[in-house]
């Protein structure tokens, strides 16, 4: 009887992506119009640099650099971040048109360029009871780099892919203004803000996830209102999640058999997997707003959030599954 609430806890949607389906739902029935609309995108593009200026604050660069002596598992959860994956959705390209809309395939190939998550990263590479201070190091050094690499890979990779990326003049400026630079003021306040943001670090999640909320709400109400619901059907909707679920899995048997070829032990496999496979959400969602204004956003950033779901499921019984293990070895070698 036990079994199943366990099950359950593991496999049942994350309470933030239930918000995250509500703000589109909402904006299918009542999206931003007029005034309304000009109103949203003067919030949206202010709690987008507030978000991006405690993420500045939270991450220390001191403590990403001192656990850089283990190079060689940082430098293989990098790659498989930013270059093996775009590489394995770069290899589907052949998919965009026959199988995959091209804007769709285009929000796929964005999906595999942001950077790795931090907390979800960490707290499976605990469960599963892998190097966790090797997993705190890479995931935030991701993200750090991913502010900068992110946008650039965006602009090489699917302009040369021949995915439309909109990337021009006007968007390097935004994604300074609305990114960038907020993410250094808040590196270069963490003398005056670290401590405050350390300490009401409950309340001030909540915020960041209210942002992301807004800004679902802002990119769906837009493209409500350029009738993207009519260039996506249900089966466009299964095809990506049949498409995401693989390349999931590609990824996860990819790092894990990697790390082993590569000879590192099993708390770093696990940090290497976990890592490695991650997409973050929380600091993807605003970057495709600047990067892709102008575009359908809400096409573009539908892969994102359908993967978001799937790792979070597929590696929550993954990392169970490696603790269990874990503890069985121990109590055999206890015998």
């Amino acid at each position: 009887m036990s079994a199943s609430p366990s099950l359950w806890n593991r496999l049942k949607p994350d309470p933030f992506i239930l918000m995250i389906i509500a703000a589109v739902v909402v904006a299918a029935i009542v999206p931003a119009r007029g005034v309304g609309e000009d109103v949203l995108g003067v919030v949206t593009t202010a709690a987008i640099f507030l978000l991006f200026f405690m993420y500045g604050g939270r991450l220390a660069p001191a403590e990403a650099l001192a656990g850089l002596t283990h190079w060689r598992l940082h430098l293989v959860i990098l790659a498989f971040t930013f270059v093996v994956f775009p590489l394995v959705v770069l290899a589907l390209r052949p998919l965009s048109g026959p199988v995959l809309s091209p804007a769709l395939y285009a929000g796929v190939l964005f999906c595999a360029l942001v950077p790795s998550t931090v907390q979800s990263s960490i707290v499976f590479t605990s469960t599963a009871g892998g190097n966790v201070a090797g997993a705190i190091v890479s995931a935030s050094a991701s993200n750090l780099l991913g502010v900068v690499l992110t946008p650039l890979l965006v602009a090489f990779v699917m302009s040369t892919s021949g995915a439309s990326s909109g990337i021009d003049a006007s968007s390097v400026l935004d994604l300074f203004g609305q990114i960038l630079l907020p993410f250094v003021l808040g590196q270069l306040s963490r003398r005056w803000t670290a401590r405050w943001l350390k300490e009401n670090h409950a309340w001030l999640k909540q915020v960041d996830r209210l942002v992301i909320v807004l800004v679902v709400y802002a990119a769906f109400s837009k493209g409500m209102n350029e009738g993207m619901w009519n260039l996506v059907g249900v089966r466009d909707l299964v095809v990506l999640t049949v498409i995401l679920c693989g390349v999931l899995a590609l990824m996860l048997v990819a790092t894990y058999e990697s790390a082993r070829l590569l000879g590192f032990d099993r708390g770093d496999r696990i940090a290497i997997q976990f890592c490695g496979t991650k997409k973050s959400l929380a600091t993807g969602l605003p970057m495709a707003v600047v990067l892709f204004a102008g575009q359908p956003v809400g096409l573009m950033v539908l892969p994102l959030m359908i993967f978001h779901q799937v790792q979070l499921m597929v590696c929550a019984v993954l990392a169970a599954r490696y603790g269990r293990q874990l503890g069985q070895d121990e109590v055999r070698a206890g015998a």
